[in-house]
């Protein structure tokens, strides 16, 4: 099997989801920093810090894309801290 087609059947059995933060006008941005670090430990501070800037101006922002299951992780972890956040198919 190619590398290709390993990929295509990886996506076909684990297709991504998208995490999407939503803005809020509850949280201070530090607040929302300090909540994707401690809930994606992938993220670094500045794409924490992208990601909480682009959620305030855009109104939401994508925090990663992933497997249904880390999606759903990454979800109820950052709802731990009341922050307003959906799972969406990439």
């Amino acid at each position: 099997m190619s590398p290709a087609e390993r990929t295509r059947t990886l996506r076909e059995t684990l297709p991504p989801y998208r995490v999407i933060l939503h803005n809020d006008e509850i949280h201070a941005q530090d607040e929302v920093v300090q909540a994707l670090l401690a809930s994606v430990p992938a993220l670094s501070r500045g794409r924490a810090i992208e990601i909480m800037l682009e959620a305030h101006n855009a109104g939401r922002a994508e925090v990663l894309s992933c497997p249904l299951e880390l999606a759903e992780l990454y979800c109820e972890r950052l709802r731990s801290y009341r922050l307003t956040v959906t799972i969406e198919r990439a």
